[in-house]
């Protein structure tokens, strides 16, 4: 491929069985993550007897650590090439995972110790997540054909909620009954398999070349590379984009469900159906894009900027529908409009990553690395701060609201805003360039930055 000898793969971009093979280090690196989020979670909680806010805190150091994104995707340009930035970010992660089940078990007899411990591992958890997950989507970025991105999205994120799927259930099973031992015996096998299978998946597919992509960049220093990303209006239009998009996608979050119980009188039960209903709805969205994206095309179904304005206008649509549904009551087909909610979330995800693959090379596919590092900080800092400023909107408006579900409503109605800030955002990206390297001219969400996504979904709903 012209102008990224680095790359190490044919003109025509990666295979689907290559694609595939990548979306393993997300299967990979989901596994372990889902240990992390939920298992641990509610070992801390129940077992340890220890305040909500302890998990919560340690979650909240994965995503502080996700603002040096931008330094891994340099490191990873100027060096000219991923995979070793890959396995490195799943080595640590790996071992993060397993030292974070250690520091729990070790707290059950020495809670100082045990919970030092677990700040190195949580915080070792989010560098290798960070390293590993934005380095394989500028892997991505730079190997996949146009018209297959929105379909490699959906690919990659499926395969990730495959190590969720499997994962979690399979440690559920060994570790009854439960013990600090079993933990770290389950966590030690987990995270050698994962790492084995990410090593697998990218073995042999970036190639061997070393050079980086533009000799100048090897030169510049970060502050100087990340002040020239920073100062492409298209890059920083992006930027805003992910951070507004993120923070309406995540404030939901931890609401939604408190939401339907009081103005639905929803069992905790029926509410948590509600969030396996919401999740198959995100996968149908994506699923429906991948199809008609790779399926048809052409330059108005092909359009990935068209399908993330549509999926942020059906996301805000969606929320107005559940806010004003407490006021119809119990003839509201809330279950319905969360379905709603989650194929418009999936649409305006998976079209999102797919646009940012393209857009990570324009201006230069010398700094992608670096592109992709910045969308994923400005990912990781909203998605960390939704779930908090969402449950704060919600207990401040509690105080001037009659019912506390007209506070909720309230909270949903600003979030469908942001969607529609977000979509007017998107109208302005730029669209693909006609001609010339299609890999590198197409103007994310991340499912990036799908594990810190993911995880924050599996921390919220283990928390209530």
């Amino acid at each position: 491929m012209a102008g990224i000898p680095s790359s190490g793969f044919s003109s025509s971009g990666f295979s689907w069985i290559q694609i595939a093979r990548l979306g393993l280090v997300q299967t990979a690196l989901g596994a372990v993550v889902v240990l992390i989020t939920s298992t641990l979670n509610r070992v801390m909680v129940v077992e340890l007897a220890l305040p909500a806010l302890v998990p919560g805190a340690l979650l909240g150091l994965h995503y502080a650590v996700q603002t040096l994104r931008p330094r891994w995707g340099y490191g990873s340009d100027r060096h000219g090439r991923r995979t070793p930035w890959i396995l490195g970010g799943m080595a640590a992660l790996c071992l993060g995972g397993f030292g974070a089940a250690c520091a729990t078990a070790l707290a059950e007899t020495r809670l100082a110790a045990g919970m030092g411990l677990a700040v190195l591992a949580f915080l070792l958890v989010g560098m290798g997540a960070g390293a590993a997950g934005t380095n394989l989507l500028v892997l991505l970025a730079g190997g996949v054909a146009e018209a297959r991105r929105g379909a490699a999205a959906t690919i990659v994120w499926v395969m990730m909620i495959a190590g969720f799927a499997v994962t979690a259930p399979l440690a559920g099973h060994f570790l009854d009954p439960f013990s600090g031992a079993r933990l770290m015996a389950v966590s030690g096998i987990v995270s050698l398999v994962a790492f084995a299978v990410a090593a697998l998946a990218v073995a042999g597919i970036e190639g061997r070349t070393s050079a980086p992509t533009e000799a100048g960049a090897q030169k510049a220093p970060f502050a100087a590379v990340l002040r020239k990303v920073l100062a492409e209006p298209a890059a920083r239009r992006f930027t805003v984009f992910i951070f507004v998009s993120m923070l309406a996608y995540s404030a939901q979050e931890l609401i939604l469900e408190p939401y339907a119980g009081l103005a639905f009188a929803m069992t905790p039960g029926a509410t948590t159906t509600l969030a396996g209903l919401q999740h198959g709805g995100v996968l149908a969205g994506m699923l429906a894009v991948a199809a008609v994206t790779a399926g048809i095309g052409g330059p108005v179904l092909g359009s990935l900027r068209l399908w993330t304005v549509a999926g942020c206008l059906g996301s805000a649509v969606a929320l107005l529908a559940i806010a004003m549904g407490a006021t119809l009551g119990p003839d509201f087909p809330m279950r319905a409009a969360v379905f709603a909610l989650g194929v418009s979330n999936g649409v305006y995800a998976v079209a999102a990553i797919g646009s940012m693959m393209g857009l990570a090379g324009d201006g230069g596919a010398a700094e992608r690395g670096t592109r992709m590092g910045v969308w994923g900080a400005a990912q990781g800092v909203a998605f960390g701060a939704g779930g908090f400023l969402g449950t704060l909107a919600v207990d401040l408006a509690r105080l001037a609201a009659a019912e506390p579900a007209q506070a909720y409503a309230a909270v949903f109605t600003a979030e469908a805003g942001l969607f529609v800030v977000a979509a007017l955002i998107a109208l302005r990206l730029a669209p693909p360039a006609a001609g010339g390297d299609a890999l590198a001219r197409t103007a994310r969400f991340s499912l990036a930055f799908p594990a810190e996504a993911e995880a924050g979904s599996a921390h919220g709903h283990a928390a209530r």
